[in-house]
């Protein structure tokens, strides 16, 4: 037994969107701890491309994209840091005609919430970026996007809520948590109990499995994004680049190595294990010396993966439970949620203040999954552990 805490607000999971909302709760004088199974950032908030992207966004996203984008400014006096934030510019491909009209569908629709989207093609796409392959017809440029480092953001915000005075623990998971006329009662793997008015559950790929011990049930599927570096290369890439449909992404950081992704890895969801899939892989590198032929003979000096939940809709789950008074819900990113990390947490204090957000919200609501199928992981491993709580079993 490692003793008892008495929290205004318990948070499980340790991404930058748990780290950020630890922060604020702190700032303003909460009694807050967080507690992540892992390190913070060891999973999707860690392990991603890095991209600051409002372009390309489903648009129920972008007021919480935009607001998340003032915030990466702000880095440095929120944190300390500015986690090698760039705003280098996001530049979106099209290999056809078809890809291109989905880009000029997409600027039409951003101008209605006040994001430039640029719509580029034919002599002015060759002589801005000649380093392009011929496969590419045309390109979308969101200038105002950019990149950070994804290792060093959550642990940034993590430190700068224990200066403020937030409590983080690491390697300690909760294992179960219910809701009494008292509030919140939780228990850690390492025999912590733990007393809070609210629980704010950003448990990520893990998420639908709190939301499923309030009654609240959520489709995640765990998926692994397949990342990859190069060498270093002489730094010819000042944007970051996509292409439409997805299947590959890259940057290059100043001192040369390019990053970037594509397809799926693989993954262990119940023993928290992935790896980046070896087809994929191959697949990617094709991919990238398609767009930029520049990069056909470079040597891939690493690979890597982590596990991030992804809802039917491809959107998150963010606001309070249906089910729980107190209980709030931020997970499910969709493997774009790092840009959205920093604004996701200043929502989720705001909730917790007032019970609203200025950011709309209701797309994000879990009640558009009641009735779903059980989420994956929600059954856990076996043991129980409200039963065991309700039981006043201790381990």
């Amino acid at each position: 037994m490692t003793g008892h805490l008495d929290l205004d607000a318990a948070i499980i999971g340790g991404g930058t969107a748990g780290c950020a909302a630890a922060l604020h709760l702190a700032t303003r004088g909460l009694r807050v701890a967080l507690f992540e199974r892992r390190t913070v950032g060891s999973q999707a908030s860690g392990v991603n491309f890095g991209g600051v992207r409002e372009h390309g966004r489903d648009f129920a996203e972008l007021p919480l994209s935009r607001r998340a984008r003032r915030i990466w400014d702000r880095l440095p006096e929120l944190i300390g840091s500015d986690g090698e934030f760039m705003a280098t510019g996001h530049l979106k491909l099209a290999r056809s005609d078809e890809q291109m009209a989905s880009l000029e569908d997409f600027a039409r629709g951003a101008a209605d919430y006040g994001l430039a989207v640029e719509l580029i093609t034919g002599n002015r796409l060759r002589a801005d970026f000649p380093w392009l392959g011929p496969r590419v017809v045309g390109a979308s440029l969101c200038r105002s996007d950019g990149q950070a480092n994804p290792r060093i953001v959550a642990p940034g915000f993590a430190r700068a809520a224990r200066q403020a005075g937030a409590q983080i623990f690491e390697h300690e998971a909760v294992e179960g948590a219910l809701r009494d006329e008292g509030g919140f009662r939780l228990e850690t793997e390492r025999g912590r109990r733990v007393s809070a008015r609210t629980l704010i559950n950003v448990a990520g790929a893990w998420g639908a499995k709190v939301a499923a011990w309030f009654g609240e049930s959520v489709p995640i599927e765990p998926q692994s994004p397949s990342m990859q570096v190069t060498e270093p290369l002489p730094y010819r890439l000042p944007v970051n680049i996509g292409v439409a449909g997805g299947d590959v992404y890259a940057r290059q950081i100043p001192r040369g190595n390019v990053i970037f992704g594509g397809g799926r890895g693989w993954n262990d969801f119940g023993a928290i294990t992935s790896r980046a899939g070896g087809g994929n892989v191959t697949q990617a590198m094709g991919r990238l010396t398609d767009i930029l032929p520049w990069t056909r003979h470079v040597h891939v000096i690493r690979t890597w993966s982590g596990i991030e939940g992804y809802t039917p809709d491809e959107i998150p789950v963010i606001g309070p439970s249906d089910t729980t008074p107190g209980l709030i819900h931020a997970f499910g990113f969709s493997g774009h949620g790092f840009q959205l990390g920093p604004a996701v947490g200043e929502v989720l204090a705001e909730l917790v203040f007032s019970g609203g957000s200025e950011t709309p919200l209701a797309p994000f609501a879990i009640g558009r999954f009641t009735g779903a199928a059980a989420p994956v992981g929600a059954q856990g491993d076996g043991r129980d552990p409200i039963a065991a709580m309700q039981q006043g079993e201790t381990r």
